[in-house]
């Protein structure tokens, strides 16, 4: 080794790898990408000779910068080159690296494109929409009987294309994953005596959607991975090649591999063998509505010739939360048939055995707290906030999260830290700095693409003097002047009077007020006009004057940059596109309905340490692969982490969509998959069985996700539940259960 990093047993068992297959199950905090990287580290210096690649193949951006620093941090230390001898890559990185190695091969032009995600996403919503205002009578089939008046047309207008959007994203994906295309569809849906609606409805848009990408000369990430595929199986030589290029694979976080990503490594790895697959099953948390099957990586284990190992040795958490992990993979769910999808299953978590380095922390078990008493969700976070109030003065120097199970329980956490000032920081689909940028922006360019428009010129005032909200000496101006502004008649007189005439007349302030505020309505006026001057220039350019006028922060100076980029991708994307449009996009960022990507840590990765004092608040899912000293587990109910029982409720069936059978409401996106599926294998489609089976899908990786949310902390643990928005919500069964066994869990013997 190349310092004083001391392997645990198993993961000197997988340092002896020198070829074959192997597949490793690695329990959460058990070093798996450290072991990983010094397996790269010494398979890279073994062939340093060689015009050869150790290829790295991971599931996020964020993994990809992780792994590859680590990596160039070890061979450096060897002596040898960083960047050379290995390759990281996520499985959309490499489908990039092999299509664009034979474009022809999947008939692309040397030049294709790859839509982003924003862009992919707005494609795919125009042609739902033009789907949906063409097939108006469809909806009727799927709602429930009993909607009338303003609810029925609000669900028609609102709700209803929404979901028709989520239905064909989620088709559309699965279709690519099954290689069928919307003419192949078509094919099968013609044959078939059975009418499959949600089939035909997802092929259509399925169809129009590939019409835009094609239209565009590009394709998007599915597409590439489906297309790296047909490249491997078209072009033996291509394939063969690859594999002597890459003789050694490594596959990080294995248990959310999809059926593609198998394939393609299956097909690089042929010839020399050499595939090692690490994860945990019981961290997949991803499954739902995407291709991704933690049972890959246990087949995988499970075939003769496969070396399996276990990493059962976790430094990371106190023996007291170890034992209520390990509690949940043993525990025998009350749902027979949940425990025949076995969401959780061994290895055991182990303690680092004694006399090793980098062992558990001293044990606690008075820092398990499990608040079994009902309150409401806005009495959840107050009590959460309390908690915190009073503990992070004590521990300046620990790291802390609030770990939601959804984005919008999380934005309730944060507004209640910004109300009581405490420090946080925020990973959520974008921070609230990002939303507010976006939004301040967005106001200018609204009113930049409607400038006479008196109201949109008073939120444009809002916007520059955002701070004044907060200043109660400053407030009475900013309500005098916005009020004033708002009830402007001619815009155009105040912004630009002709010769000879006064400005100030523009306004409806009195004499007093008008000569106090001169300069500062001066100073406004001049603002604007330079902004409309700068409207003639490129988005990316009125943004960035914009920006130089609104922001102080170099961050938020920073943010500005990268949303200034961001609507030139879109502008170039959309030559037709005017202010509206462009302002649109920013809009959708401030709502968080989707994810804003700049230059924040969840480019590069995020690092807990970098936090200390402050409170990290992510939903569980983002929390992946992280850890604190402390972590508050919220919302842990019966709704967000059903378990199979009567009384649960699933989100992804939604109230306004009819019943079938037993079922009151039927999950259309899972119904839609398999009416596909049907037609892809050729078997009968049964109306509400898909409901059924997504139920049970859905209960274990959500008791996965707890099992998660669980294994982040170290020191201590708070987990809490609330009784939902009607109130009808109870505690999840996994919460009875550890709440009711705490004393004896706690107590209980690892061995």
């Amino acid at each position: 080794m190349t310092d004083d990093f001391i392997p645990r047993p198993g993961q000197a068992e997988v340092l002896k790898y020198t070829g074959g297959r192997m597949g490793v199950s690695a329990v959460p905090g058990s070093g798996k990408t450290e072991t990983l990287s010094r397996l790269a580290e010494k398979l890279v210096a073994a062939q340093v000779a060689d015009a050869e690649e150790v290829l790295v193949v991971t599931l996020v951006n964020s993994a990809v910068d992780n792994f590859a620093g680590r990596l160039a941090r070890l061979v450096t230390a060897r002596g040898l080159l960083p960047n050379f001898g290995y390759r990281v890559r996520t499985l959309h990185g490499l489908a990039h690296d092999i299509v664009r190695d034979r474009p022809e091969l999947v008939q692309l032009a040397e030049d294709f494109q790859i839509v982003d995600q924003s862009e992919s996403e707005r494609i795919l919503r125009e042609a739902a929409d033009a789907w949906v205002r063409g097939h108006a009578d469809v909806s009727d089939a799927f709602l429930a009987p009993d909607l009338e008046g303003r609810w029925y047309d609000k669900v028609t207008r609102d709700y209803w294309p929404e979901l028709v959007a989520g239905i064909a994203q989620n088709f559309i994906k699965r279709a690519k994953d099954l290689l069928l295309t919307p003419e192949d569809i078509a094919e099968r849906l013609e044959a078939r005596a059975q009418a499959l609606p949600l089939a035909e409805m997802g092929r259509a848009i399925y169809a129009d959607y590939q019409r835009a990408l094609r239209y565009r000369g590009a394709v998007d990430f599915d597409d590439l991975i489906a297309l790296a595929l047909k490249a491997l199986e078209l072009d033996g030589d291509l394939c063969a090649r690859l594999g002597r290029d890459w003789p050694y694979v490594l596959e990080d976080e294995a248990q959310d591999s999809s059926r593609l990503q198998e394939e393609i490594l299956k097909k690089l790895t042929r010839e020399s063998g050499n595939w090692v697959r690490v994860g945990d099953p019981n961290q997949a948390i991803y499954e739902t509505f995407t291709t991704a099957n933690p049972q890959y990586l246990r087949d995988f284990r499970a075939r003769p010739g496969t070396r399996a190992v276990d990493l059962p040795h976790s430094g990371r958490s106190t023996l007291s939360i170890i034992r209520l992990a390990n509690y949940l993979i043993g525990w025998e769910h009350p749902v027979e048939a949940v425990r025949a999808h076995r969401p959780l299953t061994p290895p055991y978590i182990e303690p680092v055995p004694a006399g090793q380095p980098h062992g558990n922390p001293p044990d606690a078990p008075d820092k398990i707290y499990m608040h079994a008493k009902a309150c409401t969700p806005d009495e959840e976070v107050q009590l959460i906030i309390n908690s915190l109030a009073k503990w992070l003065p004590e521990h300046p120097g620990a790291t802390v999260a609030v770990l939601a199970p959804r984005h919008e329980r999380g934005r309730r956490v944060v507004e209640a830290l910004q109300a009581r000032a405490l420090p946080y920081v925020e990973m959520l689909r974008t921070t609230s700095a990002t939303r507010e940028a976006a939004g301040v922006l967005g106001n200018v360019i609204r009113y930049l693409a409607d400038p006479t428009a008196p109201n949109k010129l008073a939120t444009l005032y809002q916007a520059w003097r955002r701070a004044d909200r907060k200043d109660p000496a400053a407030r009475p101006r900013l309500e005098s002047i916005t009020k004033a502004l708002r009830g402007c008649p001619r815009v155009e007189d105040f912004l630009w009077p002709q010769m000879h005439q006064d400005w100030e007349g523009a306004l409806d302030l009195d004499a007093d007020d008008r000569e106090a505020l001169r300069d500062h309505l001066d100073e406004f006026r001049a603002r604007v006009r330079r902004w409309q001057a700068a409207t003639l220039l490129p988005i990316d350019q009125l943004v960035l004057i914009v920006a130089q006028d609104l922001f102080d922060a170099a961050a938020d100076l920073a943010l500005a940059h990268s949303m200034a980029v961001f609507l030139r991708r879109q502008a170039d994307a959309h030559p037709h596109w005017q202010l509206p449009e462009l302002a649109e996009e920013l809009a959708v960022i401030a709502r968080n309905e989707r994810r804003f990507r700049g230059f924040a840590e969840e480019e590069t990765g995020f690092s807990p340490d970098e936090h200390k004092g402050e409170v990290v608040v992510s939903t569980m899912h983002g929390a992946k692969g992280l850890e604190w000293d402390r972590v508050y587990l919220m919302s842990v109910n019966n709704y967000d982490f059903p378990s199979g029982q009567a009384h649960d409720v699933y989100i992804g069936e939604r109230w306004f969509v009819r019943g079938s059978d037993e079922i009151e409401h039927l999950d259309l996106q899972t119904e839609a998959l398999a009416q596909l599926e049907a037609l892809a294998g050729g078997a009968q489609y049964e109306e509400g069985a898909a409901t059924r089976a997504a139920r049970l899908e859905y209960v274990a990786e959500r008791l996965r996700l707890f099992y998660v949310g669980i294994t982040r902390a170290r020191k201590e643990l708070i987990i809490t539940w609330n009784t939902g928005r009607r109130g009808d919500c109870q505690p999840s069964a996994p919460f009875i259960e550890l709440q009711t066994r705490l004393d004896a869990i706690l107590k209980a013997d690892l061995s």
